[in-house]
């Protein structure tokens, strides 16, 4: 298991515990490759290390709960908008745990920092 602070951008096979701090309203998108409705929304989740945006794709949404804590492997990071967010992607898989992160350092929010071009 890493920590929030420990996720860089590409990264991959990222397992962690954290807790959701907050969860956006889900909108309606279309898939780039077949035109299919999607559900996607942005979860702000964390440890004491830091925090990050989680996004979640249609049934994930409805796993994910403000104040719960949650067991995240095989994630992966990237980037979007100039920032980086954690992914659960086809392979990851996210559920909820009893184990707690402790409580989430939102003043450290890894995707509120702008990405500098390499």
């Amino acid at each position: 298991m890493i920590k929030v602070a420990d996720i860089r951008p590409y990264g991959k096979k990222i397992d962690l515990i954290a807790k959701v701090v907050q969860k956006e309203e889900p909108k309606e998108v279309l898939g780039r490759l077949d035109n299919t409705k999607h559900k996607v929304t942005e979860a702000l989740v964390g440890d004491p290390s830091g925090c990050i945006l989680l996004t979640l794709w249609d049934s994930a949404i409805d796993l994910v709960l403000p104040g719960k804590s949650y067991k995240v492997t095989n994630a992966y990071a990237s980037t979007f908008k100039n920032s980086i967010r954690l992914n659960i992607g086809r392979y990851g898989r996210i559920e909820e745990t009893a184990e707690s992160p402790g409580e989430p350092n939102k003043a450290n929010n890894l995707s509120q920092k702008e990405l500098s071009a390499k």
